[in-house]
């Protein structure tokens, strides 16, 4: 039961136990526990829990940092319980996430019989070339920090579900994971020249779900790197892989922030799980980070 926490050989299952509510709860008590020995600590300290970054991401944590703004509050650092490991706890720490745009694509012809092809004009037909360029362009060898961008292609839709007739429109979604060798505008422009240099009768519009951002190396990286180090007896690797995430909200509002939290083998699936053993060694993580930034 995705609804049912459920304790097996050590591990804990259920909707969301890795990603990322036992980073939520690892959180917590280590904040409890460092309050309750340190009360005079030299910082100010914040938990900032939303509900809809999995979705448009309109009203949590942008909005969150756009009232702080407005009070003139700003926010230095920046730690996210993010399912950041991959093979085991603390084996790779996010510096930074790559952006993600993505295009929504219409393409229209003229719907006809598949014996009649000159009296119709196929979208799929108009589109395939535009496609498989795109595929074939290499957007970039990313760089010191990032991966290569990736063009994946997510959804293609045509046809009325009739073997003998050709579509009057095709509708596409397509995604960009982009390093900062690119900005949105750039990415924009370059795929638009890459459909206006072919006969095709298209609208692309586009969602911007967050650009490229990076923390550079300092007092947060270097506390995380010393408190995964203690606890794990070995480095981390520091990464901008994977998917996004909030700190595409918190870092250009000029805060540092870095992804520590559980493995992420079995986020988004079926039987997601977490090592109950890991839970703790992070709360024990996230408490040394406290130490070393605020006293």
């Amino acid at each position: 039961d995705p609804f049912e926490p459920t304790f097996k050989e050590g591990d804990l299952y259920g909707r969301g136990s890795a990603d990322m509510k036992s980073g939520l709860a690892a959180m917590i008590i280590a904040l409890e526990e460092f309050l309750g020995e340190y009360p005079d600590h030299t910082g100010s300290i914040a938990l900032l829990i939303t509900s809809d970054e999995e979705g448009r991401a309109r009203d949590g944590t942008l909005k969150v940092v756009q009232a702080l703004a407005e009070r003139d509050e700003h926010i230095d650092w920046c730690v996210l319980g993010e399912p950041s490991s991959q093979e085991s706890l603390g084996d790779i720490v996010r510096i930074g996430r790559r952006g993600s745009l993505s295009g929504m694509l219409t393409v229209q012809g003229v719907q006809g019989h598949v014996a009649y092809p000159q009296l119709a004009d196929n979208p799929i037909r108009r589109f395939a070339p535009v496609l498989a360029e795109l595929h074939d362009i290499v957007w970039d060898d990313g760089n010191e920090f990032f991966p290569p961008t990736s063009f994946q292609v997510v959804d293609v839709r045509a046809g009325i579900g009739a073997p003998n007739v050709t579509p009057g429109e095709l509708s596409a979604r397509f995604n960009f994971r982009y390093s900062t060798e690119w900005t949105h505008e750039s990415l924009q422009e370059k795929v638009e020249s890459v459909f206006n240099a072919h006969d095709i009768d298209y609208e692309l519009k586009w969602h911007l779900s967050g650009e490229p951002f990076l923390t550079q190396p300092g007092k947060l990286i270097n506390a995380v790197h010393q408190a995964v180090t203690e606890y794990t007896g070995a480095a981390p690797e520091l990464s901008t892989g994977g998917g996004t995430s909030d700190g595409r909200f918190i870092s250009p509002a000029g805060a540092d922030v870095v992804e520590l939290g559980p493995v992420n083998a079995s986020i988004h699936k079926i039987d997601e799980h977490v090592k109950v053993e890991d839970v703790i060694t992070l709360t024990r993580m996230y408490r040394r980070v406290l130490e070393l930034m605020l006293l």
